[in-house]
C-alpha cells in the first residue's frame, strides 16, 4: 500500500502545522515569512515535513504544489460553507482562480490517483492473508568450510576439509488480537552438518546451523501480551528461549540471520543459553532507563512421565532474573542471574560453545548451576559500536558417579568483546570484529580442568544487496581448540546469504 501511495512521486510525507513558528527553518527575516504565516494561520493549508521543516529553498515538484493548492481550495470551501467568507478577499479568489486554471491537469491527475489508490487498497483488503496475522519469512544459504590438520578431540585423526552449501528456512506467523500482543508460530527446516562433529570442538559451530534434514518442524509456539502499561508477560509451550525474555545486549552480532557467523560470539552462552522451551516470564519497565525480567523455562515441559528429566518442574529447567540499565541514551548494561538444573543424560552447561569439560564437568551426572553474567553495549559514535560480556558458572554435582561425589563443585568462565562499524560502504552495511575465550572449566573438584586457554576471533561484513537480500562473508579462527595448546588451529570460512520477506 505504501508503494502505491508513493507511486509517481519522490517526496517525503508531510504533516499539517497550525502555526508558522512550528517550522524550524522559517524565521521572521525570511522574505516569504508573511505569506507563509497567512497561509498557515488564516487558511491552515500549509504542511511541513515530519521533522518540522519547510525546506523553503528546495525546488518543489508540480505534484507537491498541486497537493498544497488542493488543500487550500478545500479549506476555502469549508470557510465559505461556514459563512466565514469575510476572511477571503477578492484578490485571494482571483489568484486562486488563476492557479486552478494553471494546474487544472495536475489537480485532475491527483483526483485520478486517489481513485486508483482507493481501488488498489480495496483489492488488497479483499485478498489479504489475514486481518490479524502477518507472515515473515527468512531463507539462508551458506557456503562454508573448516580448515586445519587434526581433529581437536584428541583422536589424532585428520578431518575432511570439504566445502558445503546448506540452507535454513523459517516461516513466522505473528498474530495480534489487540495490537499490543503477539502469538508466534514458527515453522523451520534446515540441512546443516554441525562443524563440531567434523573438527572435534564445539567452538567451531556456525551460529545458524539448524539440522533436521529439511523436514519441516514447529520449534516455536509462544504468546506475549501486556499487563497494564509497564509489564509484558510471556507464556509458551515450545521454543520460548532465554534470549526472548532476557535481552542479549549485543545488537549487531546477536542475530543468527544477520549477526555473527560463529555460535559463540552471538550472545553470552552461560546466561543466555541453557534449558529452555516451555514456561513463561515477564518484563517490568520501571522507566526508560531501568527494567527487570524474570523467567522460568523447562526443557521437557510437555512430557507427562514422572521419571527424572520430564515435566515442567521435574526435569531440566532455567529460572532467573535480568536487570537492564541504560544510564545514558547510547549505553545499555544488563546484569543476569540464572539457576539451572540438568539431569545426568542431558547435561550441557555451555550449550555447545566451549570445551568438553566446560560442557560436562562431572560427566553424565545430574548438575545444578548458579550462573552469572554481565553484558554491555555502547554506541561510541553514530557509526561505531562496542560491546561485550563476561560469564561465570558455579556448578555442583547432584549425584555420585564413581570419581564424582555429590556436592563436588566446578567453575566455568567465558568472555567476549566486539567492535562494529555501521553503514560502512553502504547504508545498512556493518563490518564487525568479535572474539574472546569460549567457556572454559577453570576448577573441578577431584578432576583435571582446562589447563590452557582457547581464543576465538571472528570478522564478518554484512552487506545489503537490496531491502530483502543480505550477504555476509566472513571467517573465524580458533586457537588452542578445547583449551589445549597441543591441538592445531582451526579456521572456518563462510558466506551467508539471507533472504527476508
Amino acid at each position: 500500500i505504501n508503494i502505491y501511495n508513493n507511486e509517481g512521486t519522490n517526496v517525503d510525507s508531510i504533516d499539517q502545522v497550525t502555526s508558522v513558528s512550528q517550522l524550524r527553518d522559517v524565521s521572521p527575516g525570511d522574505w516569504a515569512y508573511e505569506a507563509l504565516r497567512s497561509l498557515v494561520e488564516r487558511y491552515g493549508c500549509i504542511a511541513g515535513y515530519p521533522n518540522r521543516t519547510f525546506r523553503g529553498n528546495r525546488a518543489t515538484t508540480r505534484y507537491e504544489f498541486a497537493a498544497g493548492l488542493n488543500a487550500c481550495l478545500n479549506q476555502i470551501e469549508r470557510l465559505i460553507a461556514a459563512s466565514t467568507a469575510d476572511f477571503i478577499t477578492r484578490e485571494d479568489l482571483e489568484t486562486l482562480q488563476r492557479l486552478i486554471q494553471e494546474f487544472e491537469s495536475e489537480l485532475a491527475t491527483l483526483g485520478a490517483r486517489v481513485d486508483n489508490l482507493e481501488g488498489r487498497v480495496a483489492f488488497l483488503e479483499d485478498h489479504q492473508f489475514s486481518t490479524t496475522t502477518k507472515l515473515e519469512g527468512q531463507v539462508i544459504f551458506t557456503l562454508a568450510g573448516a580448515f586445519g590438520d587434526e581433529k581437536a578431540d584428541g583422536s589424532g585423526d585428520d578431518f575432511d576439509q570439504n566445502i558445503t552449501l546448506s540452507d535454513r528456512v523459517r516461516l513466522n506467523f505473528d498474530t495480534s488480537f489487540t495490537g499490543k500482543d503477539r502469538l508466534r508460530v514458527r515453522f523451520e527446516a534446515g540441512n546443516f552438518i554441525q562443524l563440531n562433529d567434523v573438527v572435534g570442538t564445539d567452538s567451531a559451530r556456525l551460529g545458524h546451523d539448524e539440522d533436521n534434514e529439511n523436514n519441516v518442524e514447529l520449534p516455536d509456539l509462544f504468546y506475549l501480551f501486556p499487563i497494564g502499561t509497564k509489564t509484558t508477560a510471556y507464556v509458551g509451550t515450545s521454543g520460548l528461549a532465554i534470549d526472548d525474555l532476557f535481552d542479549p545486549t549485543n545488537p549487531f552480532v546477536e542475530s543468527s540471520g544477520s549477526g555473527g557467523l560463529s555460535r559463540f560470539v552471538r550472545r553470552n552462552p552461560l546466561v543466555h543459553r541453557g534449558p529452555e522451551g516451555a514456561g513463561g516470564g515477564l518484563t517490568y519497565e520501571f522507566s526508560d532507563a531501568l527494567n527487570l525480567s524474570l523467567l522460568y523455562l523447562a526443557d521437557d515441559g510437555d512430557a507427562p512421565s514422572p521419571a527424572q528429566g520430564d515435566g515442567l518442574f521435574n526435569g531440566a529447567y532455567s529460572a532467573g532474573a535480568q536487570l537492564g540499565i541504560s544510564p545514558i541514551d547510547n549505553l545499555e548494561i544488563s546484569l543476569t542471574y540464572l539457576r539451572s538444573y540438568q539431569p545426568g543424560d542431558d547435561v550441557n552447561l555451555t550449550d555447545n560453545t566451549g570445551s568438553d569439560l566446560a560442557r560436562e564437568p562431572f560427566g553424565e551426572t545430574a548438575t545444578s548451576a548458579n550462573r552469572f553474567g554481565a553484558q554491555a553495549s555502547f554506541r561510541l559514535t553514530s557509526q561505531i559500536h562496542i560491546g561485550g560480556w563476561f560469564g561465570y558458572i558455579d556448578a555442583e554435582a547432584e549425584d555420585d558417579n564413581g570419581a564424582v561425589e555429590e556436592g563436588d563443585n566446578a567453575e566455568i568462565l567465558t568472555w567476549s568483546a566486539n567492535l562494529s562499524f555501521l553503514d560502512l560502504g553502504k547504508e545498512g552495511a556493518v563490518l564487525s570484529f568479535a572474539g574472546g575465550v569460549p567457556p572454559k572449566a577453570t576448577d573441578i573438584d577431584g578432576a583435571d580442568e582446562d589447563n590452557d586457554t582457547s581464543y576465538l576471533v571472528e570478522a564478518h561484513y554484512k552487506f545489503p544487496i537490496s531491502k530483502n537480500i543480505t550477504i555476509t562473508p566472513g571467517a573465524y579462527v580458533i586457537f588452542n581448540p578445547n583449551h589445549d595448546d597441543d591441538n592445531d588451529t582451526i579456521w572456518v570460512g563462510a558466506i551467508r546469504t539471507t533472504f527476508e520477506f
